[in-house]
């Protein structure tokens, strides 16, 4: 059995130690043994170093000790006494490393526990929407971020380490407005959710997500669709967008194509094409082909992020034609504003609203509808009055298709179904008159269902 080494190295043997030599002449390192798993390193060129050697875990490990020549030499002495330590790190589980790195470590824990505590929740939103609002679809977008977490959150733990944001926290900004305000509340959750998930990830914090709610604020808040429902039951306010029954319509496009100004022609247009307001002010003379009737809404206009083609009725192309005189001394044609404002650019999201609103008070009957409203008075009519099938109705609507292959089939083989189906809404529009309706009559559809 070999003789277990013990303090075999002096200072001698230190400050004389060579590199290795081998038979042709090429120095190489050679390790010299004290004993202990301390060893004397000497490289080609005759630098010298300490390393201790030892196995933990069965793997075999060397970690650096420091020089041991130079002005900031470590003595054997010390060296002994640094290889030791090293052996109980390692007879405890501790996988031994230098001190320069053990250092490094304890530097940078330190450096992200600091971090951690001077981060507040306040702190990580901005970095959030830093990161992420360029990525908003509109101005507006970023605004409501802002304004609900600046209203509803800051005061209760805006200041607080983000690390320690807790359930009790999140539902202190919560509940004052979940029962009176459940549609902004529920935006609010989901926005303080993906504020955490965030922080998360930037190692700000651990643990489950206080704001989640499958799971966990599901058991203590009423459910957002529940909560709406009960307050607008409370205030007399239908549960959807307030809309205008369809035998109404012809009566009512009647008396807007008798309307001047843009605001008119822009909700005739989004009536006939059931768009939504935000499609119709930002819609471009790009996206139209007045020669193929079609009208292309780009993805990042559209609320399911995926491009959408509407189909022009003759009726749309006819208010297409009288409304683009008014955009000719515009510069640049392409990018101009299909229903521009009289102070230039695109209309607000206030103008057919505001314009719906004199129309219905001037009539002197009728509940406070919405311009999102026509679109399920759309769909009530072709679900009620026509043979369309339901997948054609759907993607008039540009609703999202659960199924991509299903989703990418409709692209490709409804657009001449979806055409008829526009042209068939047109022409109901336009097919009774006053006293039509008044008497309680309906007309026939012109287009054939299909």
């Amino acid at each position: 059995m070999p003789r277990k080494l013990h303090n075999a190295l002096t200072p001698v043997t230190v400050r004389n130690a060579k590199p290795g030599v081998s038979k042709d002449g090429k120095e190489y390192v050679k390790r010299y043994a004290d004993g202990g798993g301390l060893y004397l390193q000497v490289k080609p060129g005759g630098a010298r170093s300490w390393v201790w050697r030892g196995t933990v875990a069965g793997e075999v490990r060397l970690v650096g000790l420091g020089s041991a020549a130079g002005a900031n030499a470590i003595t054997l002495a010390n060296a002994r006494e640094n290889a030791r330590d090293k052996s109980k790190e390692a007879a405890s589980g501790v996988v031994p490393v230098s001190d320069r790195r053990k250092l490094q470590r304890e530097a940078s824990a330190a450096h992200q526990a600091a971090r951690i505590a001077g981060t507040t929740f306040r702190d990580a939103a901005e970095s959030f929407l830093e990161m992420n609002e360029d990525g908003w679809k509109n101005d507006k977008h970023r605004k409501q971020w802002r304004s609900t977490l600046k209203t509803y959150v800051y005061e209760h733990f805006g200041d607080l380490p983000v690390s320690e944001v807790a359930t009790e926290h999140v539902l202190a900004a919560l509940k004052p407005i979940w029962r009176d305000k459940p549609e902004t509340a529920s935006r609010l959750r989901g926005r303080i959710e993906r504020i955490l998930d965030a922080a998360k990830v930037e190692g700000l914090r651990e643990g489950e997500n206080p704001a989640r709610w499958r799971g966990h604020l599901e058991h203590s808040l009423t459910k957002p669709s529940k909560a709406k429902q009960r307050r607008n039951e409370r205030l007399g306010k239908a549960a959807h967008h307030a809309a205008m029954p369809y035998p109404q319509l012809p009566a009512f496009i009647e008396t807007l194509r008798a309307q001047e100004g843009i605001g008119a022609m822009a909700l005739e247009f989004t009536i006939l094409t059931a768009s939504r307001t935000g499609e119709t002010i930002g819609a471009k003379w790009r996206e139209v082909d007045l020669d193929k009737a079609l009208w292309t809404i780009p993805a990042e206009r559209m609320k399911a992020n995926a491009e959408h083609t509407v189909p022009l009725s003759d009726r749309a192309i006819e208010v297409l034609k009288r409304v683009h005189p008014l955009a000719k001394a515009k510069a640049d044609p392409a990018n101009r504003s299909l229903f521009p404002s009289y102070h230039g650019g695109a209309l607000t999201n206030m103008a057919m609203l505001m314009q719906l609103r004199r129309l219905v008070a001037s009539r002197g009957t009728g509940p406070s509808l919405t311009v999102h409203g026509f679109r399920s008075s759309f769909r009530d009519w072709a679900a009620e009055s026509t043979g369309f099938s339901h997948q054609v109705c759907e993607m008039a609507l540009a609703h999202t298709i659960g199924n991509k292959a299903e989703a990418a089939y409709r692209r490709g083989a409804l657009l001449p179904k979806r055409r008829k189906l526009m042209q068939a809404w047109a022409d109901y529009c336009d097919g009774q008159t006053v006293a039509d309706v008044e008497a309680g009559n309906v007309m026939p559809i012109r287009a054939s269902a299909s």
